[in-house]
């Protein structure tokens, strides 16, 4: 089969396609011929290696493993002894190690039935930032009806599910944003739409119950300000790429919230059947719809994540597999 592998951190020139076995799957996966992938921040950073802190896990010099890519979705082909959710002929999406390959192995507990309304490319650009913004508001921030949200960086993949969900869960939305990128988040649910070059949303008179910070590109107190008292910022993951940079970040937002009424939270996703079962149904019932900016074939993935890279993308960035 073909599969994108990187044998070194780099560049995305390090990506590369090579033939490798089919995978067996484990008693605990299933074994998926993959339709489409999507590319996510997770990946140029494992590319990359950096924070330096990932090669911890990833491998000090170079990566352990090979393969490439996490979220995805396809046609179940075979299944380990443990499985009971699935059979040969299902459709699936979900997120596990090797996205990027015709065919990859993934734990039952990591996947879920993929949504009829759904093409396969609409799918595999669920899982991460979906469950990712599930988790941010639903769990962390315990949005519910009438709650204030504002969503900044709400035109990325993580935060156009995040205007959707918190819509979902009754919430009025505020959205920040490029200019270019207004007419999008309203039309994803957005009661506000705030262009970041015109208008700085820290300065306004608004207080909201929950902030989800997909940037990074705000102080603490900025956001502190136009929270309520007993308001939840919620920072999805960290920014930069410096390991000390890192951990200042998560650090600080643990120091800050010390000396505030408000809750300062950090979070990176825990990737569950249930949470994608959740989006699922939210898809079926048309409160949430996948943002694809592009799509490229298999071959170009290296292209797909340098554009990824640029911090540009409009909703995900997707690779058509088969």
């Amino acid at each position: 089969m073909q599969a994108v592998v990187y044998r070194s951190y780099g560049e995305p020139e390090v990506l590369s396609i090579e033939e490798l076995s089919v995978p067996e799957p484990k008693d605990n996966e299933v074994l998926i011929e993959v339709r489409a992938a999507s590319v996510n921040p997770l990946d140029w950073h494992f590319m990359r290696g950096e924070p330096g802190i990932v090669r911890l896990f990833l491998g000090l010099g170079k990566p352990k493993e090979i393969r490439f890519g996490a979220d995805l979705a396809g046609v179940v082909r075979a299944v380990g002894s443990r499985v009971t959710r699935f059979k040969a002929g299902d459709e699936v999406f979900g997120s596990g190690r090797g996205a990027f390959a015709e065919m990859a192995c993934v734990p039952e507990s990591a996947l879920a039935a993929k949504p009829a309304s759904l093409s396969f490319e609409q799918a595999a650009a669920l899982p991460i930032a979906g469950v990712t913004a599930l988790q941010a508001l639903q769990d962390k921030a315990q949005v519910r009806q009438g709650h204030q949200v504002l969503v900044n960086g709400a035109s990325g993949g993580v935060g156009s599910f995040a205007v959707q969900i918190a819509r979902a869960l009754g919430a009025e939305v505020t959205a920040v944003c490029s200019a270019r990128n207004v007419e999008t988040v309203r039309a994803l649910g957005a009661e506000r739409a705030i262009d970041y070059a015109r208008e700085d949303f820290a300065m306004s008179v608004r207080r909201y119950d929950t902030i989800v910070e997909c940037v990074g590109n705000r102080t603490l107190r900025d956001c502190v300000r136009v929270l309520k008292p007993k308001g939840v910022i919620v920072g999805i993951g960290a920014t930069g790429n410096g390991t000390a940079k890192m951990l200042a970040q998560m650090l600080g937002r643990g120091f800050y919230s010390l000396f505030i009424s408000q809750s300062v939270k950090g979070m990176i996703a825990k990737m569950n059947a249930g949470d994608l079962e959740t989006l699922a149904r939210m898809c079926e019932q048309a409160q949430v719809r996948p943002v694809i900016d592009h799509s490229y074939p298999l071959k170009e993935t290296a292209e797909a994540v340098r554009y990824l890279e640029t911090m540009r993308a409009r909703g995900k960035v997707v690779i058509a597999v088969s």
